[in-house]
């Protein structure tokens, strides 16, 4: 993250004791914040469950693929997260054996193999993030519609501004 300024150059920043960082910035530290949350519990629920944190990954890019009613292929898993073919098959070859996902053949296309996130895959994630999700979704009820959709252009933009930049 740019802070705008170098460590001890005279002026307040977040790294400095008793200074005051421009309130755009503490909103990025605390989404930053949220990010590292969310990331740790993603680490604690891949050890609970037998799992490289790559293959939690990979679960929400299949999931978010189904709710965009994207074709799950291992091409778009693979690029999703940044993997070449043999990572992205290892991925798979994991996530099948522990009966998370299935490889199934596309209806319209008989030659083109689709990933499905298994149902008992969909349960076990409910039950560890369904209170998380239930108490953002209290605290996003308390929001009125307004507010909502400045939070959501705000994550939209977010995101476009971290998916257009190149991975190194």
């Amino acid at each position: 993250m740019h802070d705008n300024h170098e460590p001890g150059d005279g002026r307040p920043g977040d790294g400095e004791p008793g200074g005051r960082e421009p309130e755009n910035l503490r909103l990025v530290h605390l989404l930053r914040a949220v990010t590292v949350e969310f990331g740790l519990r993603q680490t604690e629920f891949a050890a609970r469950n037998g799992m490289h944190p790559t293959d939690v990954r990979a679960l929400i890019c299949l999931l978010d693929a189904a709710r965009a009613a994207e074709p799950a292929t291992a091409g778009l898993l693979g690029a999703r997260l940044g993997l070449n073919s043999a990572g992205t098959t290892a991925v798979i070859d994991r996530l099948e054996r522990l009966g998370h996902v299935a490889r199934v053949r596309d209806e319209h296309d008989r030659r083109r193999i689709l990933l499905r996130v298994e149902p008992a895959a969909i349960r076990l994630g409910r039950e560890f993030f369904g209170p998380l999700i239930d108490g953002v979704l209290e605290v996003l009820d308390s929001f009125d519609p307004a507010e909502r959709d400045t939070v959501r252009r705000f994550l939209t933009a977010t995101h476009a501004v971290f998916a257009s930049e190149p991975r190194p």
